[in-house]
């Protein structure tokens, strides 16, 4: 009797915040290289290649908006990905207030916007996936970053209370917390910074946005479907797991 090859795996419907540019653009185009339907948000122009709808996470009638435009384009979001933040690194001595609620606001609120949008459908679904991109500094502080840092830690305590409030549904909410990326920002550090900055990683390397997008890829997959609330540093060593 002939083998029959498995039926393939339905494909799913994956929205990541923050995803025309650096780790948010590197983890939708893996999840779009396996076949799934990928719908980015942006704060301007469209992203090739995805369904790319405008959205200021800072925003809830617009989170609304975009969670609707993607579920009536796409269908019920399995795989969220909350990616979008930003920074506004001051020591806190000239940190003023609005500096560090505006990066609380997208980073850690942002995330909640976009949860508690999608997830009405996950649960009437009873499946889903809920990655958020926090960050080593969420886990190890960093000077002149607070702002960045408490949000960063928030998502950790955040994805930890949903995991516990959602696993009955067949619902995992993990983070990912990457360390010296690759980026935009990396780019432009200069010589002495980039090298006392690799001093401090074992792996003596930034990492790649794609490395980042492979683990958050993994997490959403089946075989990570016994896996919730965890926090996956990927830094090099440079947290040694905390």
């Amino acid at each position: 009797m002939a083998e029959t090859s498995p039926p393939p795996a339905p494909r799913r419907v994956v929205l990541v915040s923050g995803g025309n540019r650096g780790i948010g653009h590197a983890i939708a185009s893996r999840f779009a290289t396996s076949g799934d339907r990928v719908a980015v948000t942006v704060r301007r122009a469209p992203v090739e290649g995805f369904f790319s709808v405008p959205c200021d996470v800072t925003d809830t009638a617009a989170v609304d908006k975009a969670v609707e435009r993607v579920e009536a384009e796409l269908g019920t979001v399995d795989v969220l990905v909350a990616n979008a933040g930003v920074t506004d690194d001051k020591l806190l001595l000239q940190m003023d207030e609005a500096s560090f609620t505006s990066v609380l606001d997208t980073n850690l609120t942002g995330a909640f916007r976009l949860v508690k949008r999608a997830l009405p459908k996950m649960l009437r679904a009873r499946r889903g996936r809920v990655v958020f991109i926090s960050s080593i500094a969420g886990l190890s502080g960093s000077p002149g970053q607070a702002n960045y840092a408490a949000s960063k830690a928030g998502l950790i305590g955040f994805a930890r209370s949903l995991a516990r409030e959602l696993g009955s549904r067949n619902i995992t909410v993990n983070v990912v917390a990457p360390g010296f990326i690759e980026t935009d920002m990396t780019a432009v550090l200069g010589p002495a910074r980039r090298d006392e900055m690799l001093a401090q990683v074992p792996l003596r390397r930034f990492g790649l946005a794609e490395e980042v997008a492979g683990t958050v890829h993994w997490l959403a997959s089946e075989d990570a479907a016994y896996v919730t609330g965890a926090v996956i540093p990927v830094d090099g060593g440079l947290g040694m797991g905390h």
